[in-house]
Order: C-alpha cells, then sequence, then structure tokens
C-alpha cells in the first residue's frame, strides 16, 4: 500500500475532531456544519487524492460551471445535462461514400487530424452544411424511466 493509500484508510479511525483539523488543513475553511463523518472523510480523501493527482480536467471544470450557472438561472426541473460521450468512444458514420471517424477526447473530438470543440463542426465539415452533430453521427438521448416503462 502507498503512503496515500494508507493516510486515506487511516481516516476512518480518527476521531471527528482530528477530521475536522485535517478538513481545515486542506481546504484552510471550516467544514460545513450539515456535513456528515462519513462524507467529511470522503471529502477529505478526495482532496488528498486531487493533490496527489491533479484535480479535474479545464474542460470539466468549465463544464460544471456550465451547469451550475445552468442550474442557479433556470433551476433543476429546466436542467438538460444533454449527452455525455466517454473519451475514446468512437463515432463512425457514412457520407458521399467515404467512412468518416471520429475520436471522442476529453476536450473536444479529433476529426481527420484536426481537434474540434464540437460535433457540428465535424458534421459541417463533411456535409457543406449546417447539421446537428449529434444528429449526424446518431447519437441520442437515452429514454426517460417513465417514457420507457409507460408510467408517469
Amino acid at each position: 500500500m502507498d503512503p496515500l493509500e494508507s493516510e486515506i484508510a487511516a481516516l476512518g479511525g480518527l476521531s471527528t475532531h482530528d477530521l475536522r483539523i485535517a478538513w481545515r488543513r486542506l481546504h484552510r475553511d471550516k467544514p460545513p456544519r450539515c456535513m456528515t463523518r462519513d462524507l467529511m472523510i470522503r471529502a477529505i480523501a478526495y482532496r488528498m487524492q486531487e493533490r496527489a493527482h491533479g484535480g479535474l480536467a479545464s474542460a470539466t471544470r468549465r463544464r460544471l460551471r456550465s451547469v451550475v450557472g445552468e442550474i442557479e438561472a433556470k433551476g433543476t426541473a429546466a436542467f438538460d445535462p444533454g449527452i455525455a460521450l466517454k473519451p475514446g468512444i468512437r463515432l463512425v458514420r457514412e457520407w458521399g461514400g467515404h467512412m468518416h471517424t471520429v475520436i471522442v477526447r476529453e476536450d473536444g473530438f479529433d476529426y481527420d487530424g484536426e481537434h474540434y470543440a464540437s460535433l457540428t463542426k465535424i458534421a459541417t465539415r463533411i456535409t457543406g452544411a449546417h447539421w446537428s452533430g449529434p444528429r449526424f453521427f446518431g447519437i441520442r438521448k437515452a429514454a426517460s424511466r417513465s417514457a420507457e416503462t409507460g408510467h408517469d
């Protein structure tokens, strides 16, 4: 077990007082009053891993800030998370007699040796006309549970 894993494993044996001290050391602030002991251990462990291995990718941080802004502006009912594609996935589409392959990256998409921020830009390049990128590549949102079962 490496030293970080040992430190994280030891968190469960700390008193609540010692966990608060660890929180202050890592976050430079007091832990929220409503935080349970279990959640505090998890948050401290995450912060320790974040410091050791790096945090979220900048694209992920931007997306999270965007989601928070949308929820604050419109409320949770209006929030639509969109389509999330895992990095490394290949999207393939035949068009004009040619196979077109796009590789999903954490910070966008690779197509034909170039990097793109959106699938729509790639679909437009391929077709010469404006297309919805997700629609062009056949990507659909998952049906809601009520739509799948026919219940509301």
